[in-house]
Order: C-alpha cells, then sequence, then structure tokens
C-alpha cells in the first residue's frame, strides 16, 4: 500500500493506494516547509488527515517548497511522526509535474497555475531548470502574472472604456482596495491570481485575450527557449491556467513551432499511472 500526497502552499491532495481495491482521495490544507515546521505540520496532519490507515510501504510526497535537502527533511521529520513507512520520497512540485506529464520518455514539463515553473526531464530526473523567480521578477505566464497586467491595465486605462466598466461592476472594488491587497496584505500571488476568472469569461475580447497570449509568449521566450532540446522534445503543461487557456496556449505554441504534448489540470493521475507502473518492475 502506498501513498501519494501532491501539495501546495494552500490545498494538499494525498491518494491511498492498496494493493486491492479502490483508492481513497483524502484532502487537507497545503504544505509548505518555506513557512511551517515539522510541528506544525504534525498538528495540521493530526487534525487533517482523517483515515484510520496510516501504515504503508511507501510514501511519496512532491510539494511546493521541497526545493532543497533541508526543506524536503522538514516534511521528512513531520511525515515520520504522522505515519509508518518503509520508504518515504520527498520531491518537489516540478518533479511532481515532470514524472506525471513524461512518464519516462524525456521532455519539457512545464507549470502554469499561480506561479509558472519549467524543466527539462530526462525521463529519469530533471536535468536543466530555469529558475520562476516568483512573480515580481519573473513567473511568466503564470495567473499571478497575468492578473497583475489585467490589473495594470484597468488602473492605467489602457482597456475600452465598456470593460473597465464591467470590471468595477463585477468585483466591487476600488484602486486603494487592490492596492491594499497588492502591497500590503499576505499572499499577493494568490489575490492577483484571482482575477484570471475575469480574462477567462472575457477572453474573446481581443484586448483580453492579447494579455493571455503576450503572457504565454514571455513564457516561452524567457523560459522554455533556454532548454537547448525544446524544438525536439515534447512540451507538456500541468496547472490551472494551461488547462483553461488551453486554445490560446496552443496557438502560441504554433507559432513558435514547439511540439506540444499534454495539457493536464493536475499532476495526481499521471503520478498514480506513474507510481503504480513502478511498483510492478
Amino acid at each position: 500500500m502506498i501513498l501519494i500526497a501532491d501539495s501546495g502552499s494552500t490545498k494538499a491532495e494525498w491518494i491511498i493506494l492498496p494493493d486491492e481495491g479502490n483508492s481513497e482521495t483524502v484532502f487537507t490544507s497545503g504544505i509548505n516547509p518555506f513557512y511551517q515546521d515539522p510541528r506544525q505540520i504534525v498538528l495540521q496532519l493530526q487534525h487533517e488527515f482523517t483515515p484510520v490507515q496510516k501504515k504503508f510501504d511507501a510514501i511519496y510526497f512532491y510539494g511546493a517548497g521541497c526545493i532543497n535537502h533541508d526543506k524536503e527533511e522538514i516534511v521528512r521529520e513531520a511525515l515520520l511522526q504522522v505515519f509508518e513507512a518503509t520508504e518515504i520520497f520527498i520531491g518537489s512540485d516540478l518533479l511532481a509535474a515532470a514524472r506525471s506529464l513524461c512518464q519516462d520518455q524525456p521532455g519539457i514539463a512545464c507549470i502554469l497555475g499561480t506561479g509558472s515553473n519549467s524543466c527539462y526531464y530526462n525521463g529519469h530526473e530533471i536535468i536543466d531548470h530555469v529558475s520562476p523567480l516568483g512573480f515580481i521578477l519573473g513567473d511568466e505566464g503564470s495567473g499571478a502574472v497575468l492578473g497583475k497586467k489585467l490589473l495594470s491595465d484597468i488602473l492605467k486605462n489602457q482597456l475600452p472604456p465598456n470593460l473597465i466598466h464591467d470590471f468595477y461592476e463585477s468585483y466591487k472594488t476600488t484602486t486603494a482596495e487592490i492596492l491594499e491587497n497588492v502591497y500590503k496584505q499576505p499572499f499577493p500571488s494568490r489575490y492577483l491570481a484571482g482575477y484570471t476568472i475575469f480574462l477567462s469569461k472575457n477572453i474573446h475580447i481581443p484586448e483580453i485575450e492579447n494579455i493571455v497570449i503576450a503572457g504565454f509568449q514571455d513564457f516561452i521566450r524567457r523560459n522554455l527557449k533556454q532548454y537547448p532540446k525544446v524544438n525536439l522534445l515534447p512540451v507538456h503543461f500541468t496547472g490551472s491556467i494551461a488547462f483553461h487557456f488551453e486554445s490560446q496556449l496552443r496557438k502560441v505554441l504554433e507559432e513558435q513551432k514547439l511540439i506540444l504534448g499534454k495539457i493536464e489540470q493536475a499532476p495526481m493521475s499521471g503520478l498514480i499511472s506513474y507510481h503504480q507502473r513502478k511498483s510492478k518492475i
């Protein structure tokens, strides 16, 4: 019996895969070792992880913030206090994307969600990676950056007046409130990404579609074009932005003469396939 976890900072999805019978899905709050120590993670799991089953042959935990040995050990220490397992593997959310999308084949794996990320995966491990840098310096094509561009264009009157009117009618917000949330409140990237709903609802308007297309063009130019084999390998995507703006993403990839692979909303189904196959080898 194995346990697979895919965790962001906000939400974590856990899948219990028994040797026989049906799987069980559990959702908890997200786990991020950048913001939590082992004690906090333990208390959270003891409160939120409801299944009685706590003994596993292996646990595979993929999460935001698991980017080096020290951060991985924070999560490992916590899991060892909550679960009993012969093997515990800790990996990044980018490795989860690569294994889910590419399985055992070489490819370019990308995340386009609240943030963005990418890597060259050789079928076994990540061997090249362009740092995303976060939504202030990077994260091109992400929900946070697309939302930031939308708000900037709204506040600086760069969009048609009727569209600006519709925005304020939809959100009942003010310039002061927007600036407060962006510059003074926690999790500004999450706040900015929330406005991609407005982009999606108005994607038929050229000015709105151009925001999305320009974001994807930046993502390709500033990230994917740095991988030497990007024109020879399939480019795969996971994340809500890639999923909901698939049409625009396909258009930009075709313009750039890149080979489109999979577009998935989330990596879990691919991770299940990956680990089930590995467990049978």
